[in-house]
């Protein structure tokens, strides 16, 4: 599977969904990415991009359940 047909979820300190889409047009798998992406310490999940909705004038009321978020941690040091 490309790349591109992923999406990667975590929830932000405030709540709201972030949702990453990564790029065919990189060395590093989907998981690479995530653990490179997300904030330390925020679980995600990695999910198919036909599981999250395209309607984007309703994204701010999408949420994840934080229990649903297994697929790993973020490890990227925003500072």
């Amino acid at each position: 599977m490309a790349n591109s047909d992923s999406r990667i979820l975590f929830q932000q300190e405030d709540g709201t969904v972030a949702i990453i889409s990564p790029s065919d047009n990189c060395d590093l798998t989907v998981e690479q990415i995530a653990k490179k992406d997300v904030p330390k310490g925020f679980k995600y999940k990695i999910v198919s991009s036909t599981d999250v909705p395209t309607d984007r004038s309703f994204r701010n009321a999408w949420v994840v359940n934080e229990s649903d978020l297994t697929d790993g941690v973020g490890e990227a040091d925003l500072t």
